[in-house]
């Protein structure tokens, strides 16, 4: 897919705060694991087998379409192509067809791996839950979301899937599956440093020879598992 890189003012497809009213509803509870802490073995299942013999940056993502999700996508895109012996994966918890065209709208996944989530089973297993009234909606977060559109053009989209309310996280897996960094948003505008969570494993910058200029803008769109 291309993606146009000319900067623009507010989207065509860009809302104010309060549009896609069903990302508002409050998704079904889950049992939530406890947060994996720093030294720990991270959790493993089908969709996201760990260890995997790579150190791996995890992203638990807020719903497509969230500004701060956004931020947090494209700088761990920016990530993939810097460091490649990472294993960089992003995870949506919005349906395949909404995470699959939000990806090149944001700037494409570059070298990261995407995994749809829709069932948030991934995010309870990491012990991320449900957040609060304070965590989604407070004044801090809506300043937040008012300096990211005028600072960095990165607006809040219509969203059509995944709720609102899932918390985001991050974390840093080394490659023998030790947790060696953890991050839980503590509000949503809590955007992960991923360079800190890429220092914490201890990794060189390698950047990947077959991509000159990372402002070129030239999406991968695949998911994990397939070929893009």
């Amino acid at each position: 897919m291309s993606q146009d890189n000319e900067p623009s003012s507010q989207p065509a497809q860009a809302g104010g705060f309060w549009q896609g009213f069903e990302t508002w509803k409050a998704p079904p509870a889950k049992e939530v694991a406890p947060l994996p802490t720093v030294g720990s073995k991270a959790p493993s299942s089908l969709q996201l087998p760990l260890p995997d013999g790579r150190p791996t940056l995890i992203v638990f993502l807020r719903h497509c379409g969230c500004p701060f999700a956004e931020k947090t996508m494209k700088t761990l895109a920016m990530i993939s192509e810097k460091y490649a012996k990472v294993h960089c994966v992003a995870v949506s918890h919005s349906s395949a067809e909404a995470t699959d065209e939000w990806i090149p709208k944001v700037g494409g996944l570059w070298f990261a791996d995407m995994i749809v989530d829709d069932q948030r089973d991934l995010y309870a297993q990491w012990g991320l839950g449900i957040a609060s009234t304070w965590h989604v909606v407070n004044p801090l977060t809506m300043w937040s979301a008012m300096r990211l559109a005028k600072d960095e053009d990165i607006w809040n989209r219509n969203a059509t899937s995944g709720s609102r309310w899932q918390m985001s996280g991050a974390f840093a897996v080394d490659r023998d599956g030790t947790v060696r960094w953890a991050h839980a948003a503590t509000a949503a505008d809590d955007i992960p440093n991923l360079q800190a969570a890429v220092d914490s494993l201890g990794v060189e910058p390698e950047p990947r020879p077959e991509r000159t200029d990372p402002k070129l803008g030239l999406p991968r769109t695949g998911f994990m598992g397939q070929k893009s």
